[in-house]
């Protein structure tokens, strides 16, 4: 009963006119970025922080996540037609996809991968929906300890599941840290690393280093790609699955949006894990799997489902614990601290109507997306052929408008730009800047938290690992790094990213 009356509640918040309005924004745009390839749910959502000062908190909300699970409908879009996905997620998608395209099925293709997310992200908002009211109270009786405890293990994971090089990633969370620590200490009214500048003094702006780092990193690199860029399906058609193709999907689907579910719910997992995992998997038991590759109809649905499924569990976390998953959920993180919302479990019982209808919009937001994805296929191949050296130029400025109207300081557009050649640098050198991220965003909240458990302990640090809770988290990050560093894991994370 608890359950109806809550969704009750969350249906009369999100079937506001406005909120309809800013859902189906939303989910437009996330396609639109979706499709557009460089541009992507982390960029996009930098460069609109600025731009939900004014607006309600939950309109505000449902419109930022809108963007995210839209963006993955739309990233598959790229990667079916032209080869190239639009969202990090979708890559494994053109594996096949792109091959049923050569083969004149591009129309079953986006069929599927729009009919498997739709299930995927109703599945997984259920499941958001069933969990995160008992997750969240079992939040509500964690103390300063357990807090640290957790972000250490949120830390740890980001750094197992990222790609590549593990001391690169560790590297990268040290760095997100550092810079976290930069501007005046709340306790002792010290600066740290200001280098006597007073620009630095209230540290460093979390839209300023996300578009900077996302945004304009993101256009250097997508300037130096671009001739990658080319599209060479004009019109799609048979847009219709048949009773075969049903029975095709439906395993996968089932399967894809399970192992979505699960794996979004971990730090540093999200979608993007749960699509390689989903057509591993998938490949590994399909009767068909010598055809996988080649345009098997499997290697759509299931990456697909799983995607969108890692997307909307990837809000758990988020809304119970305040702890990022990912990237985009460090970014709503932000958000919601403009709008003045401590992020974690008090939301629920202090901004019920916020928690819910942030929820219920989910699943209209899904409903919205296969209304709108298929019908309007025409615009969106269309829109693949814009060449970015005209798209570019519009995304520099929105960036530089966002970040001066926040403190109307010039300081803070030169940081960005720093930011963004350093976003860059670290894309040739292969490090990736989702950790630094996360670690940014935790970095002060694990400080605070650190010194809330010794003070309570009066300088005690054995309060860290004996209370139960929080010595089994620390303990979970332990064993989790020592699995990850020894030589074999070490090794075959090193071949696969090398194959990717």
């Amino acid at each position: 009963m608890d359950l109806i009356s809550n969704l009750s509640l969350g249906l009369e918040s999100a079937l506001t006119l406005t909120n309809l309005l800013y859902c189906l924004g939303g989910v437009f745009l996330g396609t639109l970025i979706g499709v557009l390839p460089g541009l992507g749910p982390v960029a996009t959502i930098a460069m609109l922080l600025p731009a939900t000062f004014s607006l309600p908190p939950v309109s505000s909300l449902i419109m930022l996540s809108g963007i995210y699970y839209g963006a993955q409908y739309g990233g598959s879009t790229t990667a079916i037609l032209v080869n190239l996905p639009g969202e990090s997620s979708s890559v494994v998608t053109a594996l096949d996809g792109y091959q049923m395209a050569r083969q004149g099925k591009a129309g079953k293709a986006l069929a599927t991968a729009a009919i498997g997310s739709f299930i995927a992200g109703t599945f997984a908002t259920l499941l958001l929906a069933m969990f995160a009211p008992p997750l969240a109270e079992i939040a509500l009786k964690f103390g300063p300890s357990e807090y640290f405890s957790l972000m250490v293990l949120g830390l740890v994971a980001s750094v197992v599941l990222a790609h590549g090089s593990l001391l690169k990633a560790i590297g990268m969370i040290v760095l997100g840290l550092l810079l976290g620590l930069v501007g005046t200490d709340v306790n002792s009214g010290m600066e740290r690393f200001t280098f006597e500048n007073a620009n630095l003094a209230d540290g460093i702006g979390f839209v300023v280093l996300a578009m900077g780092m996302f945004g304009l990193g993101e256009i250097i690199k997508n300037l130096e790609d671009e001739n990658e860029r080319s599209s060479s399906i004009s019109k799609v058609e048979g847009l219709m699955l048949n009773k075969e193709d049903f029975k095709q999907i439906a395993a996968p689907v089932a399967r894809g949006t399970l192992i979505g579910s699960l794996l979004g719910i971990l730090p540093g997992g999200g979608a993007m894990l749960a699509s390689f995992a989903a057509y591993s998997i998938e490949k590994k038991i399909s009767k068909n799997s010598a055809n996988f590759g080649k345009g098997a109809i499997e290697g759509v649905a299931a990456p697909e489902s799983a995607n969108n499924a890692g997307a909307q569990t990837s809000f758990i976390p988020l809304l119970t614990l305040g702890i990022p998953s990912n990237p985009v959920m460090a970014l709503m993180v932000g958000a919601m601290i403009i709008q003045g919302i401590t992020p974690g479990p008090s939301v629920m019982t202090e901004q019920p109507a916020l928690f819910w209808g942030l929820i219920v919009s989910m699943w209209i937001g899904n409903l919205f997306l296969v209304v709108l994805n298929l019908p309007m296929i025409g615009l969106w191949v269309k829109m693949i052929s814009v060449p970015y050296h005209h798209l570019f130029p519009a995304i520099l400025v929105f960036c530089c408008i966002g970040v001066i109207s926040l403190n109307n300081n010039a300081f803070d557009v030169f940081l960005m730009a720093g930011f963004g050649v350093l976003g860059y640098l670290f894309t040739k050198l292969e490090c990736e800047p989702a950790p630094m991220l996360l670690g940014f965003i935790l970095g002060p909240m694990m400080e605070e938290y650190l010194r809330r458990a010794l003070l309570i302990s009066r300088g005690d640090p054995t309060v860290l690992v004996t209370r139960p809770i929080s010595a089994t988290m620390l303990a979970l990050a332990l064993i989790s790094l020592i699995v990850v560093l020894s030589p074999s894991i070490s090794k075959k994370r090193e071949e696969a990213f090398q194959e990717d």
